[in-house]
């Protein structure tokens, strides 16, 4: 049987319950320190990761044999029991509900790379309502609830 080629890349993206600026600069690099561990016992692969205050960016190579459900759950989910058992916020930490899930091209990946990069720069300018709309105009399906 041949090897199996894939490239599918995905630009994830989610806020802090009711968009709380939450994630202060103590806990930003534990957190996106403990993506990248959930990535790799997971088998996720994860590219890079940044935000601000109330959302993260992460752009991964997903693997065929995980639905982006299942990797956002884990993240999320992992990453909140986690900040909740070390009591690493001083707020009630909680992420919220939905996400976003934008496939990248294969060439574009570095262009996305580079925007996640620059998002604090990015916030200076765009508000996260102003991306979110963005986002939002290229959605195939918007679940609402």
């Amino acid at each position: 049987m041949g090897q199996t080629y894939h490239a599918i890349w995905v630009h994830l993206i989610w806020s802090t319950k009711y968009r709380q600026p939450l994630i202060v600069q103590e806990l930003k690099f534990k957190l996106y320190d403990k993506f990248r561990e959930i990535a790799k016992v997971k088998d996720y692969h994860l590219d890079f990761v940044n935000g601000v205050e109330d959302h993260v960016h992460l752009l991964m190579g997903i693997k065929p044999k995980f639905a982006i459900a299942e990797v956002v759950k884990n993240l999320k989910g992992i990453s909140y029991d986690w900040v909740h058992d070390n009591a690493l916020s001083d707020e009630h930490f909680h992420w919220q509900d939905g996400y976003a899930a934008l496939s990248v091209s294969p060439d574009r990946v570095p262009t996305v790379r580079g925007y996640i990069k620059k998002q604090e720069a990015h916030h200076r300018k765009v508000s996260f309502e102003g991306e979110w709309d963005l986002f939002k105009k290229h959605a195939i399906h918007l679940d609402e609830k």
